[in-house]
């Protein structure tokens, strides 16, 4: 909480995958328990990479975290299920209803820090919703690079990967996945199959 103002706010961290985003949310976490902070985490139920109710780096760092649907009734359990924690985290937030929004302003209103974390663009390199809508409100937003895989160069964008070949732009947008399915990528190296 904000001490003159007595008031909460909310955290984004964004970028492409590999970037370390959930990193930074995890290295977030640990300073907030090291200030006597109480802190509860979010993951959506269906990413279930690191465990069923644990949140996870591609580098094997882990936090116990509530795995919740996330649909627009999950996310109002949110707040429901909080116990008095000061800290609120979300991770994965491109997963959840555009609801995370209303339910992170409503955490901050509430007097709570918040800090959501996920990917910002779908593997097309379009707006991964609610992410944008998140980054407008926001009082922090920081944007993390990757390193491209193909080029070298800063990378922002989410290359998708089926069997070593750029994914088909009519592909589905949601496919959990790690490096068996996804790559950074700049914007010059980034593809997508049309044909």
């Amino acid at each position: 909480m904000h001490k003159i103002t007595n008031s909460g706010w909310v955290e984004v961290i964004t970028g492409c995958m590999f970037s370390g985003k959930t990193e930074e949310l995890l290295r977030r976490l640990r300073r907030a328990e090291i200030a006597g902070q109480d802190v509860a985490v979010f993951k959506p139920d269906l990413d279930d990479r690191y465990g069923e109710d644990t949140v996870g780096t591609h580098n094997g760092r882990s936090w116990d975290a509530r795995a919740v649907e996330p649909d627009a009734d999950g996310v109002w359990g949110i707040p429901e299920s909080l116990n008095g924690e000061e800290v609120v985290a979300v991770d994965e937030a491109n997963f959840f209803a555009d609801e995370l929004v209303a339910v992170c302003d409503h955490l901050a209103d509430d007097g709570r820090r918040v800090i959501v974390s996920g990917t910002d663009q779908t593997f097309r390199g379009e707006p991964f919703d609610p992410l944008p809508q998140l980054v407008s409100m926001a009082e922090y937003v920081e944007k993390f690079r990757a390193i491209c895989a193909n080029c070298g160069e800063p990378a922002t964008r989410n290359q998708r990967l089926i069997d070593g070949e750029p994914a088909h732009v009519d592909d589905p947008t949601i496919l959990v996945g790690a490096d068996e399915s996804y790559e950074a990528r700049c914007r010059n190296c980034h593809t997508l199959r049309t044909g």
